[in-house]
């Protein structure tokens, strides 16, 4: 039976990955040539598989992700990150402080992607937990909501973007109906969260962190930034041309007005390939060459950021591989059978797929990676919205982080907890995101 084989394909990457240390992208090649064998492919066949798989991935995800990295190095080097923070905590004030860190983190982490943005978040957060005298996990839990929330269910981050082109669903409606989504996500698994957390773990409150392995963090005075406005105008750029382009898109197919040449240039504009080239031009000069940056300093961080995603673009590629020996060695074509006649929703499906992958895998992309490689056979019988069944698929992926994620482990160490702790608060918090993520789909899949 397929399925067999991939379960079986399943717990060879973990032995791989946690038991043998092998690479992550080592281990994902081997897996597939492995299932691909096992399914009955031709061996001839199964090379090109894995450069379709490969290929196919990164091509529709390299450009959007490599411009998003340089796009948030830019924004954090040049001290606008900080300033959107800072200006943000002093504008809603002490009383209301949590709201200053969801607003801040959930800005900061439509540009930059998660372990970016908690590194460059939490020294900002254990400041102000110290300067107020509050726990920082009363601060911490919240920016990792907004920052999980975001990474999950936006592009330019990578499973969102990565999924919206594997199933052909028009990224800005992603985009559009991610935003619906996340914000009350963010606000029942932030501040609400936060109450529930303090009553299961009250230790953990009391914890004071470490985060002494993030070495030298860089500061900056506040009158060394860029303004507040023109920062959290230059991290919202790409969001804000794709939703327009999107939001104008809708609008013509539901009043039905005629095309014309300005909807074609709104539309080109729009496309989050064109959208994140425009933005980052612009961070170009706001962040730099407005401030008296040289160019070559510029460039530098442009050139750091893409040496820091080389190997997560590996890894996304070795997902894109297994995903397309799961589609071509007939996994996928067996699953759509066996759900054929089934009154379940595409939405529901994708969900449960990716959270018992995500369990079993740790990586939140390369669940949904797979999830769609089992998916996409299935979409040819629906009516479901693409862009939905791609939050969906990103939902699924981020629920129950434990041992087998990078996150539970950063989370653990930097806000000092044990593994109880851990459980109870990230691992807790990542399913109340996933399952949140769900029901506000389910509910949004009524009206679209």
């Amino acid at each position: 039976m397929p399925l067999v084989i991939v379960a079986i394909g399943i717990i060879a990457l973990l032995v791989l990955i946690m038991k043998l240390k092998l690479n992550t992208f080592l281990s994902l090649i081997i897996v597939s040539f492995g299932v691909a064998l096992a399914l009955g492919m031709k061996p001839d066949n199964i090379g090109t598989t894995i450069e379709a798989g490969l290929g196919g991935t990164l091509g529709h995800l390299a450009l959007i992700f490599g411009l998003g990295a340089m796009l948030g190095k830019l924004i954090a080097d040049s001290g606008g990150a900080q300033r959107i923070a800072m200006t943000l905590v002093n504008k809603f004030g002490e009383k209301n402080i949590q709201w200053a860190v969801v607003a801040a983190s959930f800005i900061i982490g439509v540009a930059l992607f998660f372990e970016v943005g908690l590194v460059l978040l939490i020294p900002i957060v254990f400041a102000i937990s110290k300067q107020l005298k509050v726990s920082i996990l009363y601060l911490g839990i919240p920016m990792a909501a907004a920052l999980s929330v975001t990474h999950g269910f936006l592009p330019p981050h990578p499973g969102p973007t990565v999924i919206a082109g594997e199933y052909h669903a028009n990224i800005g409606e992603v985009l559009l109906y991610g935003f619906i989504i996340a914000l009350p996500t963010v606000f029942i698994a932030g501040p609400l969260f936060t109450k529930l957390a303090k009553k299961l773990v009250p230790a953990s409150f009391t914890k004071t962190g470490n985060i002494a392995s993030l070495g030298e963090q860089k500061t900056f005075k506040l009158e060394e930034t860029p303004g507040f406005g023109i920062s959290v105008f230059t991290a919202l750029l790409p969001v804000i041309l794709m939703s327009f382009a999107t939001i104008v898109n809708l609008l013509q197919k539901t009043i039905g007005f005629d095309d014309n040449s300005l909807l074609v240039a709104i539309r080109f504009i729009g496309n989050a390939g064109t959208a994140m080239v425009i933005s980052l031009l612009v961070a170009i000069y706001t962040m730099g060459l407005a401030r008296k940056i040289p160019i070559k300093e510029v460039m530098n961080s442009c050139t750091t950021a893409i040496t820091h995603i080389g190997m997560m673009l590996l890894i996304i590629g070795g997902g894109g591989a297994f995903k397309q020996v799961l589609i071509d060695g007939g996994v996928g074509d067996y699953v759509a059978e066996l759900f054929k006649g089934t009154s379940m929703s595409p939405i529901l499906l994708a969900w449960i797929i990716a959270a018992i992958l995500r369990i079993s895998l740790g990586s939140a992309t390369v669940a949904a990676l797979t999830t769609s490689g089992l998916v996409i056979p299935m979409l040819g019988h629906s009516d479901a919205n693409l862009a939905l069944v791609v939050l969906a698929t990103g939902a699924g992926s981020l629920i129950a982080s434990h041992v087998n994620d990078a996150g539970f482990w950063m989370f653990k160490e930097y806000f000092g907890l044990s593994m109880k702790e851990t459980f109870l608060t990230w691992t807790l918090l990542e399913t109340i995101i996933s399952v949140c993520g769900l029901f506000f789909i389910l509910l949004l899949s009524l009206f679209v």
